[in-house]
């Protein structure tokens, strides 16, 4: 079993963590959403600098926590894609440092890899093949997950993710940053029923809709005109509460139709969720019990592990480290990189 020490810096949360093959023996987050609160959203340069500031005391944290040495660590990892240029040459700097100092193998890890990873923190018996529905706020994708950096993938969304429409209408509704927490919970107080909104289907030129892809703009953009009709009607207060619960409602139904029917098509009988949003309410119970009906099981990780966090980072790099991979200390960062690329990352 492997230990590393792994370092998250791809968007607005400062993380490192301890991890020994699955299990998470350290994991420090600090959250700079009060920071970015302010300006509704994350401001790139910002998120920098706090990462600068705030990961040194992050990572003694996390040695400390996880009670080791630096001769328990067999290797350090950090995001070095996709995510913020500025933010990911943060970590991924700090984890050379260390481990050029230390004298141990460096390993640059994918993101979504890190998510994918995040399942097998609280499922430790789970293998591949299984089906990972990932959504956050960058990404929306559908993928087979075939073995420790083997990935295809089978749906993603064509405009916004999941992730950024709640970040969007909850902008709209003047609900705050981030906004899916806050949805989620005005939600629980309205009416699914009470508005019908677009799911966000994929017209296919012979006719007939795409299976797995899915679209958030034209959802967005559907609560913008609901909200202007509704003030234009006069209607005051505005029944946040129903156009909350509406739109989850309308997001959770087209993302669990499409999950289930991709895993059917493939023959996937596990489906592992990851992403922040894996952490809605809406999309659990959705999902878990249209899974239910079709005798498939559905594996949600802890909330803990659900928004960006450096424990699925360091669970990720224990596995490609027991299997011999390492990082050249000359590989740099990517603000966009495609799964299927991740064993590039390797020498």
């Amino acid at each position: 079993m492997k230990t590393v020490l792994a370092l998250e810096t791809s968007c607005d949360e400062t993380a490192a963590a301890v991890v020994r093959d699955r299990t998470v023996l350290s994991n420090i987050v600090a959250s700079q959403i009060d920071i970015h609160r302010r300006y509704g959203g994350v401001v790139p340069e910002v998120a920098s600098r706090a990462h600068v500031e705030n990961l040194g005391a992050v990572v003694a944290a996390a040695l400390q926590d996880a009670d080791v040495t630096w001769a328990d660590i067999d290797g350090v990892a950090a995001t070095c894609a996709p995510g913020l240029v500025g933010a990911l040459m943060v970590g991924v700097t700090a984890g050379k440092t260390l481990a050029m100092l230390h004298s141990k193998p460096f390993l640059g890890i994918h993101h979504l890899e890190g998510h994918i990873y995040a399942s097998y923190l609280s499922q430790r018996a789970l293998q591949p093949p299984y089906l990972c529905l990932l959504v956050s706020g960058g990404h929306t994708s559908l993928i087979h997950v075939q073995d420790c950096g083997q990935y295809e993938l089978l749906g993603k969304t064509r405009d916004d993710a999941a992730g950024e429409a709640f970040d969007k209408v909850a902008r709209l509704l003047d609900l705050g940053y981030p906004g899916g927490p806050v949805i989620d919970k005005l939600a629980a107080q309205g009416d699914p029923t009470a508005f019908k909104l677009p799911e966000g289907n994929i017209s296919l030129p012979g006719g007939g809709v795409h299976p797995y892809d899915s679209s958030f703009s034209g959802l967005k953009t559907a609560v913008l005109r609901l909200v202007q009709s509704l003030q234009d009607d006069g209607i005051d207060p505005m029944p946040v509460n129903d156009l909350c619960a509406s739109f989850q409602e309308t997001v959770a139904k087209g993302l669990t139709k499409r999950t289930i029917r991709c895993a059917q098509d493939y023959g996937l009988t596990t489906i592992a969720v990851g992403g922040g949003v894996a952490a809605n309410s809406g999309l659990r119970q959705h999902l878990s019990a249209a899974a239910a009906e079709q005798g498939l099981q559905v594996l949600f990780p802890p909330l803990k592990y659900c928004t960006d966090n450096a424990a699925m980072i360091g669970c990720a790099a224990a596995d490609h480290l027991a299997r011999g991979h390492q990082s050249d200390f000359k590989l740099g960062t990517r603000s966009r990189m495609d799964l299927a690329e991740v064993m590039t990352l390797y020498a």
